[in-house]
């Protein structure tokens, strides 16, 4: 009885909202004539945001109370517009003094052509209709069953509690197809979910790219104020040695012990400037031995544990190397740590590297460019930096690189379970019954008033229960040819979803 209730109250609060929605889509409509007409042109933003709450809230709803959970299908939002050296803001040939105007112009245009938008108006201008007839005609169905023996005759009690029993027994099932058509409607399309991917690469290989050239830099920098350098005084000691050597031979001998001296440190930068490009033991031995070598070079007490059945790329594990050495460099420079514990492992398909000490914590990627530069790192790589850092510590620190995908390992569509095959064949078989000869066929007789009643069972009922009954019927073959269209677009829209997602990774 309580989940009857629940069930009720639910299908009559959904039903309630559907209704709900029409003031919001007279207001959508307002503002799609005066946006055309050109006389308010600013409206379209805000009912657009009105427009995406009422179905972020359809969605969570969807997701808590009919088990179908949607994710939002929007596309990124545009990032704010930077100001050029000059200070000014540009927005295709237009110079701005604030970055008011750009703003406004990305976020119309990035809500306008996001394909989202029209499916939300679209969902919106159907859903009075769908929650009306799915959800509020069979609770005013149940209510018309038990009013009934009071509003005509006593004698009808047993038809009422049988038009009232059709409904209770209707409702969960056409709150499950309620929950499946708002899924259908709100969810992401396979485009949004590869539009949304592309856009994300796209941003990740820009930060890559200034990553890169903030690289090169510093290998210029180190190159121009160290080897380089070195090498320039090296000639310098080499030409007065050369005016010497006759006259001076000890003095000569003195600048060439400086000269030897001076390579022998030049020769030591340019190999910390190369293990700081490419480690040669992260060439030569993996990851593991690479990561155990920055444990030795480390002033902390540093314990490794790898567990590694195949070694990633090289570009995976240059990227976790350096992630690794920064987070050890700041355990040591900021946490004031004495004890650090790295644990290097596959899981669940992707690589994973925990980095947990004992120092003061409040780590927060937000104060410093340190671990903001690991994030970039990794983003390049799709993969994240999950920081855990309480004031007083531990700071703990897992990163989460996916590995590489076979190429070619197309997943065939997997078939439908034998209950959703059951579904869709009585779906099929048996929706034509009551919606056609028992639903749409007595309508038609009974508003044109004709007086054949042959074999259809509502007009052989008095005439107060025969609307109730056409319209439970209508409604019944319309959930069940709904549920068998329904089931097969849902799975097939599961496996194109995952698909998508399986060919980024492997394009990647």
């Amino acid at each position: 009885m309580r989940r009857h209730a629940v069930i009720f109250g639910r299908a009559a609060g959904l039903g309630a909202l559907a209704l709900l929605d029409i003031p919001l889509l007279v207001l959508t409509l307002l503002t799609a004539v005066t946006t055309t007409l050109g006389l308010i042109f600013f409206c379209f933003i805000p009912v657009n945001r009105l427009v995406r709450r009422r179905t972020m809230l359809a969605r969570r709803l969807a997701g808590r109370w009919l088990g179908a959970e949607t994710a939002p299908p929007y596309l990124p939002p545009p990032p704010p517009p930077r100001p050029q050296p000059d200070g000014w803001y540009r927005y295709e040939r237009q110079l701005y003094k604030t970055p008011w105007w750009p703003a406004w112009n990305d976020r119309w245009k990035w809500m306008f052509a996001d394909p989202a938008t029209w499916r939300d108006l679209a969902w919106l201008w159907l859903n009075p209709l769908a929650g009306g007839s799915l959800l509020l005609l069979p609770l005013a169905a149940v209510w018309y069953g038990l009013t009934l023996p009071w509003t005509w005759a006593p004698q009808a009690a047993p038809l009422g509690l049988a038009v009232a029993a059709a409904g209770v027994a209707a409702v969960p099932w056409l709150l499950r197809l309620y929950g499946w058509w708002t899924h259908l409607c709100l969810a992401p399309t396979v485009r949004s979910i590869l539009a949304g991917r592309l856009q994300r690469l796209d941003q990740v290989r820009q930060e890559a790219v200034d990553s890169q050239a903030a690289e090169l830099r510093r290998i210029e920098r180190d190159l121009h104020d160290g080897a380089q350098a070195r090498l320039v005084a090296m000639g310098m000691t080499l030409g007065a040695v050369e005016e010497l050597v006759d006259r001076d031979p000890a003095a000569a001998k003195a600048l060439l012990a400086k000269a030897r001296d001076a390579s022998s440190v030049a020769l030591t930068e340019l190999r910390d400037l190369v293990r700081g490009i490419h480690p040669p033991v992260l060439a030569e031995r993996g990851l593991g031995d690479a990561v155990r070598a920055l444990a030795l070079d480390s002033p902390l007490k540093v314990s490794v544990t790898v567990d590694l059945k195949i070694r990633p790329e090289s570009p995976v594990e240059s990227a976790v190397y350096f992630s690794v050495s920064e987070l050890l460099t700041n355990a040591a420079r900021h946490g004031g740590a004495d004890r650090v514990w790295i644990d290097i492992g596959i899981r669940g398909g992707a690589l994973r590297v925990t980095v947990t000490d004992d120092g003061s914590g409040g780590a927060d990627p937000s104060r410093g460019s340190g671990l903001r530069g690991v994030e970039r790192r990794l983003a390049a790589f799709d993969g994240v930096l999950a920081l855990n850092s309480p004031p007083g510590g531990p700071t703990t620190a897992t990163i989460d690189l996916p590995l590489a995908r076979v190429p070619g390992a197309e997943r065939e569509k997997p078939p439908l379970t034998k209950r959703q095959g059951v579904v869709v064949a009585l779906g099929w078989g048996l929706g034509w019954l009551p919606l056609f000869p028992q639903g749409l066929v007595p309508m038609f007789l009974k508003i044109f008033g004709t007086g054949e009643k042959s074999w259809f069972l509502a007009l052989h009922l008095p005439s107060p229960w025969q609307w109730p009954l056409i319209v439970l019927n209508i409604t019944m073959g319309l959930a069940l040819y709904g549920m068998a269209m329904a089931i097969p677009v849902a799975h097939s829209r599961r496996h194109l979803m995952s698909r998508a997602g399986a060919l980024l990774e492997t394009d990647r």
